[in-house]
């Protein structure tokens, strides 16, 4: 997934930032790092940014974003990313990173993360730091639970523990999905602050979904995702339970929020439904999108 667009400049190249969905997320417990250990099924999909990677004469990050909720300077996970790179590598030449933005900020969708994995994968090819996958681990497990699975060339992996340790999943599946994003802001750490732990269902595992995915292509998918954050999101932001509903009433399979939300997706027999969907959503939601297995 990650192959360069063809650039001008040698000292440049332009890569995909994928979004994922979760369709699969059980709380285990909370650690002493303060962080979750969880149980969580990733799937990549069709819905990426772009980020361009350019080197500079200047001793310095500039990160330039067409979204103007993407803050581009020390706070933004691209900006961690490179600094760590420089640091352990002593690099003092500049880069310019320039993102355009494709998918929904603070969504549930990971794109920051996808960011923040994109730009190892991009200097690492920029500067010819020749590290390995399990190298730039170490890095994304610094930046963010989400990162390490954008690392992995695949289309379905499983995290564990905090989410950050990746087994890539030998997953044929491709699924239709529809996915709305209301315009409201969620952030991971305020719902996992919220979460009571009680009302997590220990019996649910991942296995059962997987074999699910290996085996089937959507039917009774209802039965076997979960996410243990939607009662928590929904209690705090009451209007994605009606989402959720109008989503069902057209016919949708496996509605669910996605990590930490508001994003809300479902599976749809095929891209031609999840477009005729889309259309009718469209007149109501103003970020709809159809989105496949990537």
């Amino acid at each position: 997934f990650y192959h360069p667009v063809p650039c001008l400049s040698m000292k440049s190249i332009v890569l995909h930032s994928p979004a994922k969905l979760n369709l699969f997320l059980k709380i285990i417990n909370k650690r002493p790092d303060n962080y979750h250990n969880i149980e969580t099924v990733f799937e990549r999909i069709s819905l990426f940014d772009e980020i361009a990677f350019r080197e500079i004469n200047e001793d310095k990050i500039r990160i330039i974003c067409n979204h103007r909720d993407v803050p581009t300077g020390p706070k933004n996970l691209i900006y961690k990313a490179v600094t760590l790179i420089r640091r352990d590598f002593c690099i003092s030449q500049g880069v310019e990173v320039t993102v355009k933005k494709q998918i929904p900020v603070a969504a549930g969708l990971a794109g920051g993360s996808s960011n923040a994995a994109t730009t190892l994968l991009g200097i690492n090819k920029l500067w010819k730091l020749g590290l390995s996958r399990e190298e730039l681990v170490k890095y994304a497990k610094v930046l963010g639970s989400d990162v390490a699975f954008f690392l992995h060339d695949t289309s379905w992996a499983l995290g564990t523990e905090r989410g950050d340790k990746i087994t890539p999943l030998k997953i044929k599946s491709k699924l239709s999905h529809i996915l709305v994003v209301p315009r409201i802001k969620v952030y991971s750490k305020d719902i996992y602050g919220a979460i009571n732990l009680g009302l997590t269902k220990r019996s649910h595992n991942a296995t059962i979904l997987i074999q699910y995915l290996k085996h089937s292509c959507g039917q009774d998918i209802d039965k076997y995702i979960r996410n243990d954050l939607e009662q928590t999101i929904i209690g705090l932001n009451p209007a994605l339970q009606g989402l959720k509903q109008r989503l069902k009433l057209l016919g949708i399979k496996g509605v669910m929020i996605s990590g930490s939300g508001p994003a809300v997706f479902g599976i749809t027999d095929n891209e031609r439904h999840a477009e005729s969907i889309k259309d009718r959503l469209d007149k109501v939601y103003s970020q709809v999108f159809v989105v496949k297995t990537s």
